[in-house]
This record gives C-alpha cells, structure tokens and sequence, in this order.
C-alpha cells in the first residue's frame, strides 16, 4: 500500500528520532557525556571568554593540539589535557565542548561540557589576583543549565538514564586555593593571620562536600575527584624560592598533603551516604611526584624546567607567550609551563587513571567506572 505524505514525514521523523536516540544510547562500549569541572589543568578555553588575567589563548600553547592545527584555543598545556585524553580513551565521541563557547547548544552538549576555569577553586575568593575567573560555585550552577537543555534534547527520562548510568563527572580542583589563595604574600595575609591551615582545609572541604552533593542532586552517579598534586615542585614554585633541582618547597606540598588527607575522608563518606553514587578518587599526588622524582625512567629529560616560560633558573616566572624562550624537545619535559604538565606527561597520568591499580586511582579506574 502507498504512503500519504503525512505517513511518509511520520516514517522520517520515526527514523530520524530512532538512530539519534540509539546514538545516545547505543555506545554499548563508549562513554557518553564527560562533564568537566575544576581549574587550568583543564581548562579547554572558558577562559577565552572572560576579561582575565589568566588566558592561555595565545602562542606557543596548543602547538602540539592536533585538532586545532597546533593553534591554541585556550588550553594551559601544548597539546591535549588529562580531559581530552582520557574522553578519547573512554570513547567519548567528541571533546567536552567549553560551556561558554558560542557552540555549546544542541547535539553539542551530548559528548560532555566543560565547565573548567584558569584560576578557578573550591573557595569562592580563589583566583581573585586574575580579575575574572570561574569558580566551582558558579560551574555548577552553569551544569544546572546543562542539565535542562539535555531535559529538553532527550526527554526527561531518557535525560535522566543519560546523566546518570553514561555520564562521567571529572572533577580537578584544589590546587588554585593555596597557590592563588591561601599562599598568596599579599591577598590572603589577613586570612592566614586569622585563619589556620586546619581551618582553612575545613572550609575548603565543607564547601567542596556542598558543591558534590548539588551534581549528586541533579543525577550526577560517577564521580572521578583528583586530589592535590606535588603543588611546592612546580617550576614557578621551585624558581621564587630558589630551589635546587630536586627540591621542592615543603610548606606548599605540606598543605596539599594535609588537604589530600581530608579529601580521602570525604570520597568515603559521599560513597557511604549517597546511594546508588560512586566517587572514584585519583591519587595525583604520588602519581605526578613518582614522575617527577623518576622522570628519566619515563624518557624525559627535566622534571623541574619549564619548556615554555621565562625568569629565573627553572624559566618558571613568566607564563607561556609569545615572548617566552621555548624548549625544542617538548615531549622530553615534564612541565609545559611555570604551572602545568606536558601534553606527554598528561599521557602517562592519563594511563594510570584509566587502567591502573589502586595506588593511583580506588575504589575502581575509569575504564570500570565507565562500565558501571
């Protein structure tokens, strides 16, 4: 029998609707969503966006950015962050697209967002040296838009599934609140003169444990929560306090230690008390000091130099630029810049955090947090 018109556009729309729903649905192997939080580490260009301080837009960054031509768009690092290699691994279809990109709408959004801010922290005062950065607070409200565009794409039942049995919630936050908080000579004398380490870690972890729940809330289930990495072995740190090659500043990682202490505490408690969550937490501190202490035995050169900076011993005052010197083995340094790792060093993070034991990354890795 002859299809009418009407039943022909009834036909098309079933099919249209049918392989778009099985395209979210169907990745029997591959995540869906990569929903991303925190600071510079990865940050894919929200920053971009905003009157600040701390860009990372401009050359030499994002030489080694394949998807781009090796132009930077925003990221602090010369190629791919920990995010956008691990979205790959995990077989994400797309990168997370930054939220404030004019192309975060539509289909868009299914392969993930990227919520990630240069500066950005837990504590609401973080990063203000910068002018303009975006906070963990204001992240989350920004997810809770998100979320009701994917109501909208798919539905709110299938919404709904999406977020909460295909979606991964990365989050790397922490490290802003004492290099560009606490720490700070200046900005933060007089909450250290009232506040303790003690205090201000208890602050930090209230706020965090409030930020969690409100993504926990809005069907957040699989959690990936990087703790504080070696923050005193940072080139910009070992070069202002004129440090030896393989020292580090002891204050600095002292307090990310103490911090990371706490952080442990609370995964455990959010895994006890939100059914149905799970709360992976990657231990990047001893993964990123195991590098830099053994950085020959993983085929680099330097774990202390910069390969794009300038000032002092270490190239590890002044940011990543056009200006700046630039190394010509950069797959044989640790750190790209004064502040972030290597694209080569954020490969072997990346691999343990996907497929590594339990020194790194517990309760489960992130390829058995995806196939939960």
């Amino acid at each position: 029998m002859a299809l009418n018109c009407y039943d022909m556009l009834v036909l098309l729309f079933l099919i249209v609707n049918t392989s778009f729903y099985a395209n979210v649905d169907g990745q029997k192997n591959g995540l869906g969503a990569s929903f991303i939080f925190g600071d510079s580490l990865v940050d894919a260009g929200n920053n971009n966006y905003l009157s600040t301080l701390s860009k990372a837009n401009i050359a030499p960054n994002g030489i080694d950015f394949k998807a781009s031509g090796g132009n930077p768009t925003g990221r602090y690092t010369n190629g791919r962050t920990i995010g956008d290699i691990v979205g790959e691994e995990l077989g994400q279809p797309n990168y997370a697209v930054p939220f404030l990109a004019p192309n975060a709408t539509g289909k868009n959004i299914l392969s993930g967002v990227n919520y990630a801010s240069g500066g950005g922290g837990i504590m609401n005062a973080t990063g203000r040296i910068f002018v303009n950065r975006i906070g963990m607070d204001v992240q989350i409200d920004y997810f809770s838009i998100t979320r009701k565009q994917i109501d909208k794409l798919l539905g709110e039942s299938k919404a709904k599934e999406y977020i909460m049995k295909k979606s991964i919630f990365s989050i790397t936050v922490g490290a802003n609140d004492f290099l560009n908080n606490y720490l700070l000579p200046v900005l933060s004398i007089g909450a250290r003169i009232s506040q303790s380490p003690d205090s201000f870690i208890d602050d930090m972890i209230t706020h965090f444990r409030a930020q969690l729940t409100r993504l926990y809330e809005m069907d957040g289930r699989k959690f990936v929560i990087g703790n504080v990495g070696p923050i005193g072995c940072i080139p910009y740190q070992k070069t202002i306090n004129q440090l030896k090659e393989d020292e580090c500043v002891d204050l600095a990682n002292k307090l990310a230690l103490q911090y990371n202490g706490r952080l442990k505490d609370l995964v455990a408690e959010l895994n006890d008390n939100l059914p149905g969550a799970t709360f992976v937490l990657a231990n990047v501190y001893d993964l990123v000091s195991d590098v830099i202490k053994n950085y020959k035995k993983y085929g680099f050169r330097t774990a202390s130099r910069a390969c794009c900076g300038n000032g002092g011993q270490f190239a590890g005052i002044i940011p990543c630029g056009p200006t700046s010197s630039m190394c010509s083995d950069r797959y044989k340094h640790v750190f790209w810049d004064p502040y972030h790792p290597s694209e080569a060093a954020n490969l072997i993070l990346a691999k343990q955090l996907l497929d590594g034991d339990n020194r790194y990354i517990s309760p489960v890795n992130l390829r058995q947090l995806r196939d939960l």
